[in-house]
């Protein structure tokens, strides 16, 4: 799978959706969500030599959108993808088993950093069943688009169902019950990146 072009694709769909991205932050947060990950993700795609090895990409990228992404959003983006480039290694060429170790490596480094788990509103209600079901495909013998498909399909269903969650993470968290009813931006730009993966990964198939 070319890894540059899930980060292009991945930047393309922020781009697309960074209003909304930022409306639904504005009910819950600092209303700067979209924005702030468009510029990121920017940065990310300037970062990338075109001859670069797949976990050399996610590195630059994650360094890039460190730097250049406000708030909480840029640390715990930045660091998935670099952990995700570290998985990868100096590996040439990735396919569905490579791919499936970088999500569960940058799994971990959200999960660590930000102290979340599942049902607390936060992006990994969308990274987390997005991971699982990418496994699960895997392990039914899946390929590369077959188990990316399933994991933006399980970030997709994992963001919508932050809906009727109250937040216990970061900014949201300080409104209580008043959190409740709104979609997390974080989770749903966690399910726009994995759908870049799946459509990159179909399209190279």
């Amino acid at each position: 799978m070319n890894v540059r072009e899930w980060v292009r694709r991945a930047a393309e769909k922020i781009e697309a959706e960074a209003e909304r991205l930022s409306r639904l932050d504005a009910a819950i947060g600092d209303g700067d969500h979209g924005h702030n990950l468009d510029r990121g993700f920017a940065a990310a795609v300037e970062a990338l030599p075109e001859d670069v090895r797949p976990g050399r990409a996610l590195i630059l990228a994650g360094r890039a959108i460190v730097s250049n992404t406000g708030g909480v959003a840029g640390p715990l983006y930045g660091m998935a993808w670099r952990q995700a480039g570290k998985a990868l290694g100096d590996a040439e060429q990735v396919g569905a088993a490579e791919v499936g170790a970088a999500l569960r490596a940058a799994l971990q480094s959200v999960q660590e950093l930000g102290e979340a788990v599942e049902g607390e509103k936060t992006m990994v209600d969308a990274l987390a069943p997005a991971v699982a079901a990418y496994d699960e495909a895997l392990a039914a013998g899946g390929d590369l688009p077959t188990c990316a498909r399933a994991a933006a399909e399980a970030a997709e269903r994992g963001a919508e169902a932050t809906i009727p969650m109250q937040a216990r993470k970061g900014r949201a968290s300080y409104l209580g019950p008043r959190s409740i009813g709104h979609l997390d931006p974080g989770a749903v730009s966690t399910a726009l990146i994995l759908r870049a993966l799946a459509d990159v990964a179909s399209r190279d198939a």
